[in-house]
């Protein structure tokens, strides 16, 4: 229905497509600025939802819980994944076979596979299940996307660059860091943006290994749907994330351009001074 109604405005595909795609998230818009606290009814224009993220207790420490353990597993998966990328890589490709099979294992897995796998093997333990085993859980299904990151850009690496650090006075530890590292930083930030990406979205594998009162947004939102103590406040936050996660991509792009622009800018200055060069 809505797709005709589009194609009646004589739309251009790209725009109906964006339009569809993000028709959720302009909802969810509307509704954090809603007076009503019901989702069917608009009552005019309030930025309170906005103010209860803060006033409200459950849901800042939802927020605080799911950021926590999102930035730690980032950095934690993220040092991990890439000291793992580098070990596959030095390997034979029979041995960088199987073990990027078994890397790709929590990637082919339903979340609640890998969720109740994780909490088997917590229980087997004897973990006591809260932020330690959830933390724990996004580290395990993080790393698979972080070596997935920056395997090609060790694959594209001179493979003589590690041996020409060696040779040049670094020990093995330094030329990894000194060397390795920054050639395949790009990569490596790649990875930690999909981890968090990851880390901050995830309910299942979340649901299946917290405990003791400890949850994250996903959760906090899962527990108080269809009842009264649901708050609009979710929709800010939700709105909020989308709109700073804008404007980050936003950033980028924009920093991309100027730099691809002023690469283009330096050639044709450099090929007109080897021009006037050749001409005198």
């Amino acid at each position: 229905m809505i797709v005709k109604i589009l194609k009646a405005c004589r739309l251009p595909l790209l725009v109906i497509t964006f339009l569809i795609m993000y028709f959720p998230l302009i909802i969810i818009g509307i509704l954090s600025v809603n007076k009503s606290s019901y989702a069917h009814a608009f009552k005019g224009f309030t930025w309170q939802w906005y103010t209860e993220i803060f006033s409200e207790a459950t849901l800042r420490t939802a927020i605080i819980n799911t950021l926590t353990v999102a930035i730690l597993a980032t950095i934690i998966s993220t040092a991990l994944g890439t000291l793992i990328a580098i070990g596959i890589q030095a390997l034979r490709p029979k041995e960088k076979k199987r073990l990027l099979m078994l890397n790709n294992i929590p990637l082919i897995n339903p979340d609640i596979v890998t969720g109740l796998s994780l909490m088997i093997v917590f229980s087997f333990l004897h973990l006591r299940f809260g932020i330690t085993t959830m933390l724990a859980a996004h580290i395990f299904f993080s790393i698979p996307f972080v070596v997935l990151s920056v395997l090609p850009k060790l694959q594209s690496l001179d493979k003589d660059l590690y041996y020409a650090a060696l040779d040049l006075g670094c020990t093995p530890m330094s030329a990894v860091l000194k060397v390795i590292i920054p050639a395949i930083k790009s990569g490596i930030i790649t990875g930690a943006l999909i981890a968090f990406t990851m880390s901050i979205d995830d309910f299942v594998i979340s649901y299946f290994t917290t405990g003791n009162g400890f949850s994250n947004f996903s959760i906090w939102l899962y527990a108080r749907l269809g009842r009264k103590s649901f708050s609009p406040a979710a929709y800010a936050y939700n709105t909020c994330i989308t709109m700073v996660t804008f404007v980050i991509l936003m950033a980028i792009n924009i920093k991309s351009i100027k730099s691809k622009k002023g690469r283009i800018l330096n050639e044709k200055n450099s090929s007109c001074i080897d021009n006037t060069t050749y001409s005198s």
